[in-house]
C-alpha cells in the first residue's frame, strides 16, 4: 500500500501536486481536523461563485453558487480557491486505464447475452412449457433484488489481501462459467448419470430431471451474474477519479453494446462447424465464448487495475458479520439515509425500468407478429407446423432487428461522452514557481491563505505556459468543441426518457417489419443513456461525498457540506456496495410490476394463436413509454450532480 494512502480511506485518491503539503495520512487528519474546527467557529472554507468558476479544481462552475453567508472579499475567496486547486486534486487516469478497468463489463455481457438469446429455445427444447418459463425468468429480478445489495454490503466490509471487490468478481465467474457450461451439456450429464442406473435417455425421468437441473442452474447462473455485476459495478466507483466517473461509466456503456453486438452475431454464424472443439451445438459453442470471454477480460481487469490493501482500513462496519436478516435490516436502514441526489436518481429508475422491460422481454416477440401478420391475414386456418415455420423466421427477423439496436447503441455509446458537458471539470495540474512560497511557509498552517499579491504574482508567472493557456490555443481540436453547453448529463437523460416514449407510442403507425426495424434501431440511443447516466450520476455522487470527506474536495458551502467534511455523516451507508446494491434494487423491482401489467394486457387483447389482428404486444410497449414519461418528470428532480 502506497505512503502516501490514509490508512481509513476507502480507496487510493493520490494528489497530482508532488509537493503537496497534503500528501501523507497525518496532513489529511490535519486537514479534517482544521476544516472541523473552522465549522464551529462560523467560518466556511468553501469558494464563492466567482472563485469556483475559475480556479474550483473539480467542480464545474456554479458549484459554489448558494447558500454563502459570509462577506470574503473576492481576492481573498480567489486566493483561498487558487489553494485549494494545488491541494484538493485526484489523480486523472489515461483513457486506456479506464477502459482495462472497465473491460470486464464486456465479457460479463456476453454471458448476459447468451442467457437472453439462447436460454429460453434451450429451456423449450427440454419441453418446459411457457407457463414454467415464466417462473424461471422470475430469477432475474429476484437474484437483482437479494443478491446485488448482500453483496454489495459484504464486499464493502471485506477485508481481504486480495482487496474488497475482486474476490467477489472471482468468485462468481466461477460460479458463472461451472453453471454456464454444466447447462449446456444439460442432457449428456443428466442422460449419462441415470444411465448408470438403467434409466433410458429417452425416458420421461430422464426429460424431467434435465427440466429440474436446467431450471436450478438458469438461478444459479442469475445470481452469479448479478454477483459479478455487483462487485465490477462498485469496482468502477473505487478506482475511477470522481473527475472521470462520466468517463469511465461511458467506456462501461460502450462495453456493453459490444458484448451485445459480439452475442447477436454469434446466432448467425453456424458456430459448430467454426468451432468444432468446442461443442457440437450452437448452444454449447456460446456458452463456451462467453466463458473464455468472461475470463480474459476479468484477469485483465483484475490483474492491471489494482485495489488498494482493505485490511488496513478502520471503517469496518459492526453488521459485517452479521445474518442475512441483520444485513438486510442495515440495508433497509441505509435506503432511508441515502443522499439526497442518488434518491432521486433510485426514483428515475423505477419509473424508467417498467417501460424499460417490456421493451427487452417482448420486442423480439413483437417484430415477429409484424412479420407473421400478412400471412395470418392471407390464411388464418394454418396448419401448427406451418405456424411454427412462419414464427421462427420472425423470430429471425427479430434478432436482426436487436442486432441493429446494439450497433445503434454502441455508436451512440461513443458520440454522446463527446458531446454531452462533464459534469466535473478535468483539473489541470498547477504550475510550480520556486518564487512562490507555498501555504505551508506562509504561517507554519497547510491551510492559511496566501496574500492576494502572491496570488497574482504566481499567476502572472506562468501565464505564458499555463495548462489553460496551452488548452485555448489548441481548442480547436479540442473535443470540446464537440459538446452542445447547455446539454448536460441529467437533460440528455431527461430526453431519453422523452424520446423513448415518443417511439413506444409510434407503434400506432408502425405496420411493417422494416418500421419496427427502423424504431427498434432509433431506440439504442435511449438505452445508451441508461446504461451511462444513472450509473454515472450515482458513481459520481459516491466519489464526490468521499473525495469531501477525505479533504480532496472543497467543501461545498452548505450545512450538509460542512457536516461531510467534519466526518459526522456515517460513511458506512455511503459505499459503493451498499449504494449500488440499493440502486439494483430499483431496477429490478419494477420487473414484477411490468410482468404483473403486461400479463393483465395480454389476458385482455391477445388473440388465438396464428389469428391475425393481435394487437397485445403494441399495448405493452406503449404502456412502457407511458412510464418513461414519469421517469422523465422525475428526472427533473435530480440534480446536476456539481450542484447537489
Amino acid at each position: 500500500m502506497s505512503d502516501d494512502v490514509a490508512p481509513s480511506s476507502p480507496r487510493k485518491l493520490a494528489s497530482t501536486s508532488s509537493d503537496s503539503d497534503f500528501s501523507t495520512p497525518q496532513s489529511e487528519r490535519s486537514l479534517k481536523a482544521h476544516n472541523h474546527a473552522d465549522g464551529e467557529n462560523g467560518e466556511e472554507h468553501g469558494p464563492t461563485a466567482a472563485g469556483s468558476a475559475e480556479h474550483a479544481p473539480l467542480l464545474s462552475p456554479g458549484y459554489g453558487r448558494v447558500g454563502r453567508d459570509d462577506e470574503r472579499s473576492l481576492d481573498e475567496e480567489t486566493a483561498y480557491a487558487h489553494e485549494d486547486y494545488e491541494t484538493h486534486q485526484e489523480e486523472s487516469k489515461s483513457q486506456w486505464y479506464l477502459l482495462a478497468l472497465t473491460l470486464s463489463i464486456g465479457g460479463l455481457q456476453m454471458a448476459w447475452s447468451v442467457e437472453l438469446i439462447s436460454i429460453s429455445p434451450f429451456l423449450l427444447s427440454l419441453g418446459l412449457s411457457k407457463a414454467v418459463m415464466a417462473l424461471v425468468w422470475i430469477a432475474g429480478p429476484l437474484s437483482g433484488v437479494l443478491v446485488q445489495p448482500y453483496v454489495g454490503i459484504r464486499s464493502d466490509n471485506c477485508r481481504s489481501r486480495w482487496g474488497r471487490r475482486r474476490p467477489f468478481i472471482m468468485g462468481g465467474a466461477v460460479a458463472t462459467m461451472i453453471s454456464l457450461l454444466a447447462l449446456s451439456w444439460t442432457t449428456s450429464i443428466v442422460g449419462g448419470f441415470l444411465g448408470f442406473f438403467g434409466v433410458a435417455r429417452d425416458s420421461r425421468v430422464t426429460t424431467v430431471c434435465s427440466q429440474i437441473w436446467a431450471v436450478l442452474l438458469v438461478y444459479v447462473l442469475d445470481f452469479a451474474i448479478n454477483v459479478i455485476q455487483a462487485g465490477i459495478r462498485a469496482y468502477i466507483v473505487d478506482c475511477a477519479p470522481t473527475h472521470q466517473q462520466e468517463d469511465a461509466n461511458a467506456w462501461a456503456s460502450r462495453l456493453v453494446a459490444c458484448g451485445s453486438i459480439v452475442g447477436n452475431l454469434s446466432g448467425y454464424v453456424e458456430l459448430p462447424e467454426l468451432l468444432p472443439f468446442l461443442g457440437n451445438t450452437q448452444f454449447r459453442v456460446l456458452c463456451s465464448i462467453a466463458c473464455i470471454s468472461l475470463v480474459l477480460t476479468l484477469t485483465i481487469s483484475c490483474s492491471i487495475i489494482g485495489e488498494s490493501d482493505p485490511r488496513m482500513l478502520s471503517n469496518l462496519s459492526t453488521e459485517s458479520s452479521a445474518g442475512v436478516i441483520s444485513l438486510f435490516g442495515s440495508l433497509f436502514r441505509s435506503v432511508k439515509r441515502l443522499p439526497r441526489q442518488i434518491r432521486r436518481v433510485c426514483y428515475v429508475q423505477i419509473f424508467a425500468w417498467v417501460g424499460w422491460f417490456p421493451f427487452l422481454f417482448y420486442i423480439t416477440t413483437y417484430v415477429g407478429g409484424l412479420y407473421a401478420e400478412p400471412f395470418f391475414r392471407e390464411n388464418p386456418n394454418r396448419s401448427e407446423q406451418e405456424i411454427d415455420d412462419i414464427l421462427e423466421q420472425g423470430t429471425r427477423v427479430g434478432a436482426y432487428a436487436l442486432l441493429v439496436w446494439s450497433i445503434t447503441t454502441f455508436v451512440a455509446s461513443v458520440a454522446l461522452p463527446f458531446i454531452v458537458v462533464p459534469t466535473f471539470d478535468v483539473p489541470d495540474r498547477p504550475d510550480s514557481n520556486p518564487m512562490t512560497r507555498s501555504a505551508s511557509d506562509a504561517s507554519g498552517s497547510p491551510l492559511a491563505s496566501r496574500t492576494v499579491a502572491s496570488v497574482r504574482f504566481h499567476k502572472q508567472a506562468s501565464s505564458k505556459l499555463s495548462p489553460s493557456r496551452i488548452k485555448r490555443t489548441f481548442s480547436w481540436c479540442s473535443p470540446t468543441m464537440f459538446q452542445v453547453s447547455s446539454l448536460t448529463l441529467r437533460r440528455a437523460w431527461l430526453l431519453s426518457h422523452v424520446m423513448f416514449a415518443f417511439l413506444m407510442w409510434m407503434t400506432f403507425f408502425v405496420r411493417s417489419t422494416t418500421g419496427a426495424i427502423i424504431l427498434i434501431g432509433a431506440n439504442g440511443i435511449p438505452w445508451a443513456l441508461t446504461n451511462w447516466a444513472p450509473f454515472a450520476l450515482i458513481a459520481g455522487e459516491i466519489s464526490k461525498r468521499d473525495a469531501i470527506r477525505r479533504g480532496l474536495c472543497p467543501t461545498p458551502p452548505t450545512d450538509e457540506g460542512h457536516t461531510l467534511a467534519a466526518g459526522e455523516v456515517d460513511e458506512t451507508a455511503e459505499q459503493a456496495g451498499v449504494v449500488l446494491g440499493i440502486h439494483n434494487v430499483a431496477i429490478s423491482t419494477p420487473q414484477v410490476i411490468a410482468t404483473l401489467v403486461s400479463s393483465l394486457i395480454f389476458k385482455v387483447l391477445q388473440e388465438p394463436r396464428g389469428k391475425p389482428g393481435d394487437d397485445s404486444l403494441a399495448w405493452v410497449l406503449r404502456f412502457g413509454g407511458l412510464c418513461a414519461l414519469g421517469a422523465a418528470w422525475c428526472t427533473r428532480l435530480v440534480g446536476e450532480g456539481h450542484q447537489d
